[in-house]
């Protein structure tokens, strides 16, 4: 199998942007025609895609395109998220590898929250963005969630959640649905400001911080701080449970995205990559530059990539499938049967 992406931005979003970043990938890749491709869009083709769709499928030659509109897009060569755009990430598949049970599940989605039936079941990678298209097979998804299996690779996640604890976890005393009354013997208000860096307790920042159950689960946000002295969480919380706060911080966030890609380059070196990142996590957070690709291309020069950014990222953790916010998912795939570019 052999692979290789390509992007292309434009003034407005017609067909034309999905037909030439599918020519370029697989001009790139050395093919006449692709077995399979994965076309991200921009949210600038959300009300009619199905036109850029055709313009991928004929291009590549096959109608097993899949996919989703995003808020941005990426490749190794860089991101767009100002204007119209198009990626492709095309690649033909070895004959040895026509099965594809135990393939990674690669799923896009346009709803609010992780659909039911997603979080238990096989390990689901990808990505959600509110109002988003999906498409899976060449054709629409009706209910704006699709999945599809890439045969023939296997892979590693890296993840990076973005958040620095603040401290150790606490105990949960007293919460009324999503509000959080008492935790570790204090009002909630108060406890969160104690674990706080000095700087920031007069205004707390309270959109860059999150409570965490578990250090692999994903962030708990605050809502709002009540006069009560409760916080209003994005999720209820028990009597007796554990809960820690984490801050999202550009350093630290930076730090550990090089980390939990560094903890997987001693393997054998990927074919090609999937990032899915988070529209406030990109460039938006970091100011006009993404240095979470930055790291991964330090990490793995030459190596093909594609992602996007959107408003949840999908990944097993804690036994089940769990949607992310904030952060980065990192798919890197190898395979006997992928053949990279020199």
């Amino acid at each position: 199998m052999r692979v290789a992406t390509g992007m292309v931005s434009g003034l407005r979003a017609g067909p034309e942007l999905a037909e030439q970043a599918v020519r370029n990938a697989l001009d790139e890749a050395g093919l006449k025609r692709a077995d399979q491709a994965i076309l991200l869009l921009s949210r600038d083709f959300s009300r009619h895609p199905q036109t850029a769709i055709l313009a991928a499928a004929r291009a590549a030659g096959t109608t097993q395109i899949s996919g989703c509109t995003a808020s941005g897009l990426l490749t190794e060569r860089g991101w767009q998220m100002d204007q119209p755009a198009a990626a492709a990430l095309v690649f033909t598949h070895d004959a040895a590898a026509t099965h594809s049970s135990g393939a990674p599940l690669l799923c896009f989605s346009g709803h609010n929250n992780l659909p039911f039936d997603w979080q238990g079941g096989p390990e689901r990678f990808g990505l959600l963005d509110t109002d988003a298209a999906t498409w899976a097979h060449g054709r629409l998804a009706e209910n704006a969630c699709s999945d599809i299996r890439i045969p023939g690779i296997n892979t590693r996640m890296a993840r990076s959640s973005g958040l620095r604890n603040l401290g150790p976890a606490q105990t949960v005393n007293h919460c009324q649905g999503y509000d959080l009354c008492r935790i570790g013997g204090q009002r909630a208000i108060d406890n969160l400001l104690r674990c706080l860096p000095a700087a920031l307790r007069e205004y707390p920042p309270l959109h860059l911080i999150a409570g965490l159950r578990r250090p692999d689960a994903p962030g708990i946000a605050i809502l709002s701080a009540n006069t009560d002295g409760s916080l209003t969480l994005s999720a209820a919380l028990n009597t007796d449970d554990s809960l820690s706060w984490a801050i999202r911080q550009p350093l630290s966030a930076e730090q550990e995205m090089r980390q939990a890609l560094a903890a997987l380059a001693p393997c054998e070196k990927p074919d090609f990559a999937l990032m899915f990142s988070c529209i406030g996590r990109g460039p938006v957070f970091y100011g006009d530059e993404d240095r979470d690709w930055l790291a991964f291309r330090e990490q793995f020069p030459d190596i093909p990539l594609l992602g996007a950014y959107g408003c949840g990222q999908i990944a097993p953790a804690g036994g089940r499938n769990c949607l992310f916010q904030n952060s980065v998912i990192t798919l890197l795939a190898e395979s006997a049967h992928v053949q990279s570019l020199p």
